[in-house]
């Protein structure tokens, strides 16, 4: 199910289920953004842990990052926006309360790191998710790129494209300019045009989901079989061989059979070899031998711009003039 858009004066509750924003420039965004959400009349609740670093390599506790989760999908808000990517978000899943969620749907928006909700809650409730800018990356205003695109999604609009350019160094002062000067080029295996549910996230994350009880994913592609499914993946930490590791696990687990197609972001360490081994080679040496089309080096990762992807939507993904389009149903 899709949870209902914001409208005017909607309500969003920011939470810290990974890492708080405790440092530069991560505390000073977030105040930017809350400052450039108010112009916009949203009201926000504040988590208890988005501005904490009491955990181990987390904002708080496992149980306090889980009960500030609940607490919010039990609010009025309308959206529940992650602060952050991080670590160690896996390790509030024992302590979400997934029925609580299950009856009070809302969106849930979080990137990196926060696959373990987006994939989580979309795979076992059904639900639809926003893979996208975490809150901190609305610092900006007007909002730009990929949290333009975000912001337009979680409000109703349906077709999204890739960006001309991309940045590969980034940029930590704490607020930067854009300096997109890569020009984007899409590695197209055979892909012109799909339709299916769009699930997935970053790889890191989800490698770390498959096998747990927490995994519903053979179950949620059978469910939506008729429709079919289109994987996105991207990853953080993971270098060439690191990819191949992962995507040949999720691979045995069965999380690829009967896929219509991939999308693959850029990875953090894109650039990266390892045995002379690159990243288009890792995703194509696993995933080429599936025989279904492949889009490489989309705009989706770590190496912004981003674009975002409702988790679990039904949506038609396209490949023209150079470029990756995708449109979702209502």
């Amino acid at each position: 199910m899709k949870p209902k858009y914001l409208t005017k004066n909607d309500k969003i509750y920011l939470v810290a289920p990974s890492f708080g924003c405790t440092t530069t420039p991560y505390k000073q965004r977030l105040n930017k953004s809350i400052e450039n959400f108010k112009k916009l009349n949203i009201n926000l609740y504040y988590g208890e842990n988005i501005f904490l670093n009491e955990g181990l390599v987390a904002s708080n506790t496992k149980e306090l990052r889980a009960k500030e989760i609940n607490d919010a999908f039990k609010s009025d808000a309308s959206a529940v926006w992650s602060v952050g990517g991080g670590e160690l978000m896996n390790q509030i899943l024992p302590y979400v309360d997934f029925n609580i969620i299950k009856e009070n749907p809302k969106w849930f928006v979080g990137f990196s790191d926060n696959t373990n909700l987006t994939y989580t809650i979309t795979t076992i409730l059904d639900i639809e998710t926003i893979y996208g800018t975490n809150a901190p990356g609305f610092y900006n205003y007007p909002f730009e790129y990929d949290s333009l695109d975000t912001w337009d999604m979680i409000n109703g609009k349906l077709e999204f494209k890739g960006y001309k350019k991309w940045q590969y160094e980034k940029i930590k002062k704490t607020y930067p300019k854009y300096n997109f000067d890569k020009k984007t080029r899409i590695t197209n295996i055979n892909f012109t045009k799909l339709s299916g549910r769009l699930i997935g996230g970053c790889l890191d994350c989800l490698v770390g989901l498959c096998g747990t009880k927490f995994d519903n994913t053979i179950n949620y592609i059978n469910k939506h079989k008729d429709e079919g499914i289109i994987f996105f993946l991207e990853a953080c930490d993971l270098n060439p061989v690191g990819v191949i590791r992962a995507l040949e696990q999720l691979k045995n687990a069965g999380w690829f059979n009967n896929i219509k197609g991939f999308i693959i972001g850029r990875s953090m360490h894109y650039y990266e070899k390892m045995f002379d081994l690159d990243m288009k080679k890792a995703y194509l040496s696993v995933l080429g031998e599936l025989n279904v089309p492949i889009l490489l080096n989309v705009d989706l990762g770590h190496l912004a711009p981003s674009m975002p992807i409702r988790c679990g939507a039904l949506a038609t993904v396209e490949y023209k003039n150079s470029n990756v389009f995708i449109t979702y149903k209502e």
